[in-house]
């Protein structure tokens, strides 16, 4: 298996080849965590440290299952009670968890490049849960396994990324993981939510959601990121959800057997119907949490792979 990296910082610095060698990795692990026995010990012996500078449910959890069913000890941090909070600074933090010999260091963060600087500051493997509106490379490969699992195949697809994407990293994951494994992407949703340039990424962009759905494979949705706008970027709930809330009408437009995907957490009756969510012939959205845990198993399996090739070799 071909995989290089000595951190998951990002989509952008990973090859097809590395891509395609953690989601065969992680089929793997989606046959251990369905059966009885979901215990392995591909990290036995190795300390995983997640520190979340951001509220996070699915993700956490997701990283504090996978590090524990590879036999890793497993430290949550609560940063909202760390000595950040009364002034340190992400470097000292950094050479405080040093100090303490971690191996993986999962780190969601507020800011773009965060994660980034972390790594240049640790001797330990550090995977990106998440930094600011950057990156979020395992919610795009779990994506990936996803639509891989469904549709067969993971590539010459037409894919459908709807919603705030100017505030969105699961797109920015998204996209460039799916380019690079030819597919055709498609930006869909107002023009205020969409980020300048975005057009040099090599994607279609629609305003209207039912050109931009049409002929689709894979409709994936996101989440308005109230938390993240500053101004008025929609006129209201009501009305985003009339033009760009996907239902069964609009979803109509793609393809018979396209399916539905959200990274949630979803805003049910803003972004998506509730029924259209839950409706076990289209929807994939709980595949999607499920393959999750199997892609953070993968993932720090590699690194821990790697971790441990370069120790041995100094």
């Amino acid at each position: 298996m071909t995989f290089r990296a000595n951190h998951l910082l990002g989509i952008e610095t990973l090859g097809p080849d590395e891509i395609v060698t953690l989601l065969d990795l992680a089929e793997s692990y989606v046959d251990l965590n369905r059966a009885g026995n979901k215990h392995a010990e591909v990290l036995g012996g190795m300390t995983q440290v997640n520190m979340f500078f951001e509220a996070s449910t699915r993700t956490q959890a997701s990283f504090e299952i996978a590090g524990k069913r590879l036999g890793a000890d497993v430290m949550n941090m609560a940063m909202a009670a760390s000595s950040i909070k009364k002034g340190e600074t992400l470097i000292d933090t950094a050479m405080t968890l040093n100090a303490m010999h971690p191996d993986l260091l999962v780190v969601r963060h507020p800011h773009s490049g965060a994660v980034d600087l972390l790594s240049q500051k640790v001797n330990c493997a550090v995977l990106n849960a998440g930094d600011g509106r950057h990156e979020h490379p395992t919610q795009a490969l779990l994506d990936a396994l996803t639509i891989r699992r469904s549709k067969g195949r993971l590539h010459r697809l037409n894919i459908a990324i709807c919603g705030d994407i100017a505030h969105s990293r699961v797109a920015r994951s998204n996209i460039l993981l799916l380019g690079k494994l030819e597919n055709r992407v498609r930006l869909v949703g107002p023009t205020t939510l969409m980020p300048s340039g975005v057009a040099d990424l090599g994607v279609e962009v629609y305003d209207d959601m039912r050109d931009g759905l049409a002929g689709c494979d894979v409709v994936m949705m996101l989440r308005l990121q109230k938390e993240r706008m500053d101004g008025g970027f929609i006129p209201s709930e009501r009305e985003y959800y009339h033009r760009y809330g996907l239902d069964t009408e609009k979803l109509a437009h793609a393809k018979e057997d396209a399916i539905v995907m959200h990274p949630g957490p979803m805003n049910r009756g803003v972004e998506i119907d509730g029924l259209l969510a839950d409706d076990i012939n289209r929807s994939v959205i709980q595949d999607q949490v499920e393959m999750g845990v199997a892609v953070r198993m993968a993932a720090m399996d590699l690194l821990a792979q790697n971790l441990r090739a370069s120790r041995e070799a100094a």
